[in-house]
């Protein structure tokens, strides 16, 4: 006898003669054929979590089993598309049944009628083993698409290279356990990370183009980011800048529980966007994934493993892979209704007591791996928390820090000065500093860390100098403090402001980076030196030499370097002309 839907919560359906479901087991719910999740088996009942609107649903309706976890297609198809946070096409929704979704849709997710240009590594006879390429499919101008055996085996069966559906068979593979069909798809189970060989020390930048992220808090590839800010602070700016300008090959962004409103302009302005790695588009490299606010909320909780399961399918072919989650604290939030719902005891601010470790088991998928099939790819988690009144102690902004490696923290105050990106700095930290002072020695010959740790402290001490100047005023500081802010507004605004809508600002290459950085150096250590010498402060202030650093961001094209050599030599003949 199948199980029948004995109440209705909401999206948590309670199904009685459930003896036989399995947990984490994939269902189809009701008449309607909705998509929902077995979550708890007690004897003869069962919690199932549905992904989809329950309106319409009624009590004694059927519910059966698909003996399969919630898992999604991974195939070509995927790149340039968009889905709804359990991978179904939302443009191929839209076109077929209009702006809204209806339930019981099912998850015809990739074009099944679609021809690939298919060219085959295996032939008959051979012997294939698990995650190894046996074909490939250019998916996009940019990206070559790898298909992935899921076992073991010899091929006893091999098409030829040509074009094929994504429901052909390919090979077919035997071993003791019987024959296997390779098609151009797999299925993947979502909340299980996917199978490495070796996890490998983070060595390599993420380059992003954004001075304050590549050299005061740099990023590791396979690095784990979290981007709190409260409202108006720019997160979402900031993580399309590194969508458009990281040097990864894959994109995954997922809009989680965002308004409908910034969804729209992320499809708005994406295809518009060019990669400035590859000149095209940056939509040929770069998935979707959008569960706004008013989309079923068990979906939400979905989406991230989603987004992840399809990050890892691609870093499995080699490729380094960089995901955006905006934001966790939506999808946290959908933890928590559904936790209510399903009348567990609620921890801090209503949040079930396990959100840390549903929040680490996320974050611990990032990686640089060794894959079973010899290749070596990434991928590098960057989410974003949107604290309620920018309170960073509240219980999802603080699981996450415990969470991530690189914590860049959002400042109302520099956001509603302009600052951009409004990072704060006090409040921000990095942990792969000592592994990118490496990297920067190896790829660039400079030691730019320590340059920038100095200057840090620089701007450390310009805290405390206002606080002094809080109290006693501006005359009544000594030269050396007086010298401390005209570095400090350097740093600030020379270096750590970037102008997002500038061309020159917008992307700026790691070498020129460094060089701005040593020419703020260079000023600050001669002005301290020419100070002990016994040079005064207002023999050394030179509003017009200091206004010329702030503006190099802007008055020196990224392929004019030489320019900042011109204006390092000019800092050092004015300090001995101070001298002369």
């Amino acid at each position: 006898m199948n199980p029948i839907i004995k109440t209705i919560n909401g999206p948590v359906v309670y199904a009685q003669n459930a003896r036989n479901l399995k947990i984490r087991e994939m269902v189809s719910v009701g008449n309607l054929k909705l998509i929902g999740e077995v979550i708890s088996v007690e004897g003869d009942l069962a919690t199932i979590q549905v992904y989809e609107d329950t309106s319409g649903l009624k009590v004694g309706e059927d519910i059966i089993s698909t003996s399969m976890p919630l898992s999604v297609r991974l195939g070509p198809g995927l790149l340039g598309n968009m889905f709804d946070g359990i991978e179904r096409p939302l443009k191929h929704i839209m076109d077929k049944h209009g702006a809204f979704i209806p339930s019981g849709i099912g998850f015809d997710n990739l074009d099944l009628e679609k021809e690939w240009d298919v060219k085959i590594k295996f032939k008959k006879g051979d012997k294939i083993r698990k995650a190894d390429i046996y074909a490939t499919i250019k998916e996009t101008e940019v990206i070559e698409h790898r298909l992935m055996s899921s076992f073991d085996g010899e091929i006893i069966e091999a098409k030829e290279d040509g074009k094929y559906k994504l429901e052909d068979t390919i090979l077919k593979v035997e071993n003791d356990e019987g024959v296997y069909e390779l098609k151009l798809y797999q299925y993947w189970p979502v909340r299980n990370p996917r199978p490495v060989k070796k996890a490998l020390s983070l060595k390599n930048l993420l380059v992003t183009g954004q001075r304050v992220l590549d050299v005061f808090f740099p990023i590791a590839k396979g690095g784990t980011v979290a981007i709190p800010g409260g409202f108006g602070t720019g997160k979402t700016m900031l993580q399309h800048q590194l969508a458009q300008y990281s040097d990864v090959d894959i994109i995954v962004y997922i809009g989680c529980g965002e308004r409908g409103n910034e969804m729209t302009q992320v499809l708005e302005e994406f295809p518009d966007l060019i990669d400035p790695n590859t000149g095209k588009d940056l939509m040929q490299r770069t998935i979707l994934i959008a569960n706004t606010s008013n989309m079923p909320v068990a979906a939400r909780e979905a989406s991230i493993y989603t987004g992840i399961t399809i990050a890892e399918y691609y870093k499995d072919m080699g490729y380094d892979v960089a995901l955006m989650a905006d934001s966790t604290s939506r999808w946290a939030e959908a933890l928590r209704e559904i936790s209510a719902r399903l009348e567990e005891i609620p921890a801090e601010e209503g949040y079930p007591a396990y959100l840390a470790s549903r929040l680490s088991k996320f974050y611990e998928r990032a990686g640089y791996f060794e894959n079973l099939n010899g290749t070596k790819g990434s991928v590098t988690l960057i989410g974003a928390v949107s604290p309620s009144g920018g309170d960073f102690s509240e219980p999802v902004t603080e699981a996450t820090r415990r969470s991530v490696n690189v914590f860049l923290g959002l400042d109302r105050k520099l956001a509603y000065s302009r600052h951009y990106p409004a990072i704060n700095w006090l409040t921000s930290y990095t942990n792969y500093l000592e592994k990118m002072q490496d990297y920067y020695k190896e790829h660039y010959n400079s030691d730019i860390i320590s340059i920038r740790n100095k200057l840090m402290n620089v701007l450390i001490s310009e805290e405390e100098v206002k606080s002094i100047m809080m109290l006693v005023g501006s005359d009544a500081l000594s030269d050396e403090q007086k010298n401390i802010l005209d570095v400090a507004a350097l740093i600030r605004n020379g270096f750590l402001q970037q102008n997002a809508y500038n061309a020159v600002d917008k992307y700026v290459p790691v070498d020129k980076q460094i060089m701005m950085l040593d020419i703020i150096d260079k000023y600050n250590n001669l002005s301290e030196q020419a100070l002990k010498d016994g040079i005064s402060y207002k023999k050394i202030y030179n509003s017009d030499l200091l206004n010329e650093i702030s503006q190099m961001k802007y008055n020196v094209e990224n392929d004019k370097l030489e320019k900042l050599n011109q204006l390092g030599s000019k800092i050092e003949n004015y300090f001995a002309n101070l001298r002369g």
